[in-house]
């Protein structure tokens, strides 16, 4: 599985954002091409922990979560479609240049934590190594890119 962590694949990302526009289509979801660089900066938050979810995982997420977590970080796509956490979801209208300078800072903020050995556990999921934080941070960036047809 590829990582956020391999420069490699961080190259590759941000190559992909920036063939992003605020005309870009979706090929799947509800979100507009703004709403989807705000949401791909949640998670990304959360592992440099500049995020708390307001809403904190449900007893039924948590258990759930045990169940899929390894979907998280495997090299299985994920499926189109698939249900956002509501403390994820964006629903007002977003500025498509800011939001993409937003997310590209949290990228090279995230990628810099390459060496970072210990990592506080994510709230929904409990912990992940090091090297599952990487792969997950690009799994969740390349179905949002993917929806977005770059």
């Amino acid at each position: 599985m590829k990582s956020i962590f391999n420069t490699e694949a961080y190259q590759e990302i941000l190559s992909r954002i920036d063939q992003l526009s605020e005309s870009s289509e979706r090929q799947w979801g509800k979100m507009q091409v703004g709403q989807m660089l705000h949401h791909c900066q949640y998670p990304l938050k959360i592992g440099l922990g500049r995020h708390n979810p307001k809403n904190k995982p449900s007893l039924m997420l948590k258990v759930m979560g045990k169940f899929f977590k390894k979907s998280l970080y495997n090299d299985k796509p994920w499926k189109q479609n698939l249900p956002t956490a509501k403390s994820f979801k964006v629903e007002d209208d977003k500025d498509f240049t800011a939001e993409k300078e937003i997310l590209l800072g949290l990228i090279r903020d995230f990628h810099q934590e390459k060496d970072k050995k210990e990592w506080d556990p994510h709230p929904a999921f409990g912990s992940f190594t090091p090297e599952q934080w990487g792969q997950m941070q690009y799994k969740h960036l390349d179905h949002h890119l993917r929806q977005f047809g770059v």
